[in-house]
């Protein structure tokens, strides 16, 4: 980031504004665009392309040195978390009041907006209820700054599936998810939590059923797609955490829209995401946190944790998997989104492709049409960045200013 960005309250200018950057990425072509320009109104994008006529009384901003692109899509991030090198995740969800976790979440909002995140998908508050419902509805009366919220509320486990663990039996502990156990009961919370706020239902397709374990699938398939189709039929998708080659092939199988982490998918797993247009969202950097946490330098070879993250992003591309580019922001800082899309590179895959993913293949894989894209029409969600990301991926990282349907947002001061 160049300088600090302010962030003004902010409201769409009226009129139209002429945005002047060295060159545009527009989000559907892996190459920038040098010389073009793009022309907002009313919070929309009215008009892209080299040398565009300059419409009475519109304001002309000048980008020297940047890239413009369309607004980055977080799509699995956890704003009720924070990093777990500060506290662990027992901690958080136990001992940290609901109040300051709100207030932390709104810290992080409003840091993963500047850091050039205009929509986030946050996959669970972990047991902090219903409260990302009240965050997206306070950014969307403008009372504070983030992105555009599409929120998951408590998520969905099997019961006895989930943690905090270790305590007594038979004790009642607060749990980080919405326990469910039988066909019935797990229809219920997905119709509970719609009814709540919920804009996307995440499931847990497999977990440790104890500390140490390696970790078995916990929803059968008769459970995963009666919430997968009372999800549908609410038109919200269905997010599947799961890492095992049986809870993928359960959850592939039972009609999910994405399929969360995937440490362990295998070739035959991603070739069926593939065949069912099941989106894929590796969350490299959580992996890269986790072991960083636990001592790792970041020296090869790495741990086996990170290996094998890699190996299954590697074969889902091989497959030719649509991959969503989320990284677990809560795991690791929030503003450090960008993390996801550098560890994509350095596990092979092409800048431009990996600013593709973070832009309009994010949008295709959540549903989002009206975003994702520097096309006429669409959201006015823009960020400009040093330098050009599709030759350094790392220019993602220097925001010059943020744009959020229209409003500026964020703004480098020198």
């Amino acid at each position: 980031m160049i300088g600090a960005l302010a962030v003004p309250a902010g409201a769409a200018e009226p009129g139209a504004v002429l945005l002047k950057p060295d060159r545009v990425f527009d989000g559907v072509t892996p190459t920038s665009h040098a010389s073009w320009q793009v022309l907002v109104r009313d919070g929309r994008i009215e008009a892209v392309g080299p040398g565009l006529a300059v419409p009475a009384n519109a304001r002309v901003v000048e980008l020297p040195g940047t890239t413009l692109m369309p607004g980055m899509i977080e799509g699995h991030g956890h704003l009720f978390l924070h990093p777990y090198n500060e506290a662990k995740w027992d901690a958080q969800v136990l001992n940290e009041p609901l109040a300051l976790r709100t207030a932390r979440a709104v810290v992080s909002a409003r840091d993963t907006l500047l850091a050039g995140f205009t929509t986030e998908r946050d996959l669970g508050t972990e047991g902090a209820g219903f409260a990302d419902v009240g965050l997206r509805q306070a950014i969307d009366a403008g009372i504070v700054p983030g992105p555009h919220l599409l929120v998951a509320t408590k998520a969905i486990v099997a019961r006895g599936a989930y943690g905090p663990k270790g305590f007594e039996p038979g004790v009642a502990i607060p749990q980080g998810a919405e326990e469910a156990s039988g066909v019935d009961e797990v229809v219920r919370a997905v119709r509970s939590q719609i009814a709540a706020g919920a804009d996307v239902v995440k499931l847990y397709g497999d977990y440790r059923w104890r500390a140490g374990e390696d970790s078995r699938p916990t929803f059968s398939l008769a459970e995963l797609k009666a919430a997968v189709e009372a999800a549908h039929d609410a038109g919200r998708p269905v997010a599947v955490h799961t890492s095992t080659p049986e809870g993928m092939r359960r959850a592939v199988a039972a009609g999910a829209d994405t399929i969360e982490h995937g440490y362990g998918g295998t070739a035959a797993i991603f070739a069926s995401m593939r065949k069912a247009s099941v989106a894929y969202c590796p969350t490299l950097a959580a992996a890269d946190a986790v072991a960083r946490y636990a001592g790792w330098n970041g020296a090869e070879p790495a741990p086996a944790s990170v290996t094998l993250s890699r190996a299954a992003f590697r074969l889902a591309r091989q497959a030719g998997v649509t991959i969503c580019a989320g990284g677990d922001a809560g795991v690791f800082r929030h503003g450090d989104n960008a993390r996801e899309v550098e560890l994509m590179v350095s596990a092979g895959m092409p800048a431009g492709e990996a600013a593709m993913a973070v832009t309009s293949v994010n949008a295709r894989a959540l549903h989002l049409n009206d975003r994702g894209a520097i096309r006429p029409g669409l959201h006015a969600d823009l960020v400009a960045v040093s330098g050009d990301p599709i030759r350094d991926v790392s220019a993602l990282r220097q925001v010059r200013m943020v744009i959020k349907d229209g409003a500026v947002i964020g703004e480098a001061t020198r």
